[in-house]
């Protein structure tokens, strides 16, 4: 498992602690199971980010690559828990 792997798993698990096994997605906001939960990077490294654990978020799989497509996660009322890139 790579680095980023073992991170995952680290960060998976004291989220779900801290939230009784609850381990929201950070771009739609719905619980994320174990296999299908990714890093996210929340500045992205493109933008000057780094993968220090204070700039990485567990995400679905699918959230985190729509999100990096358009570029933008639109915040909705309907969908809690979405955020907006903001530029450095």
């Amino acid at each position: 498992m790579s680095r980023l792997g073992h991170t995952r798993d680290k960060i998976y698990k004291t989220v779900a602690r801290q939230l009784h096994g609850q381990v929201p997605c950070w771009v739609c906001g719905q619980h994320v199971l174990p296999a299908a939960a990714t890093l996210e990077h929340i500045q992205p490294l493109s933008e000057g980010g780094n993968s220090h654990q204070e700039n990485l978020a567990i995400s679905h799989e699918v959230c985190n690559g729509q999100r990096h497509a358009t570029g933008v996660v639109p915040v909705s009322a309907a969908q809690p828990g979405q955020v907006q890139r903001t530029k450095a």
